[in-house]
């Protein structure tokens, strides 16, 4: 299952560039973004490109990029879930349910 597409403001994606032009690595400024590596390599080249924004794009307001960092954990906390119910075979080829207590 695809992850839904995160949107991100023009500006939120030129101050994460601006932290990698500043030094920091790439992996660090990932994890405190909440982002993925490959996204953020593509809009350093896109930057370097001045390309960043892209012709075209849908604008994002803050209020819709406020709301999609927690509809994407909210579903991958969903695929968690179904995963931890699933039922697995014991040792001795009986089901149980998978539970947390």
């Amino acid at each position: 299952m695809k992850r839904p597409a995160q949107a991100y403001t023009p500006e939120f994606k030129e101050l994460a560039v601006k932290r990698i032009k500043d030094g920091q690595s790439v992996s660090k400024v990932c994890k405190e973004l909440g982002m993925s590596d490959q996204t953020l390599r593509n809009w350093v080249k896109a930057a370097a490109e001045g390309k960043l924004n892209g012709a075209g794009g849908r604008i994002v307001t803050p209020e819709e990029m406020e709301l999609s960092r927690p509809r994407a954990e909210n579903l991958k906390l969903k695929r968690e879930n179904g995963i931890l119910k699933k039922r697995r075979r014991t040792s001795q080829g009986m089901f149980r349910e998978a539970r947390l207590d």
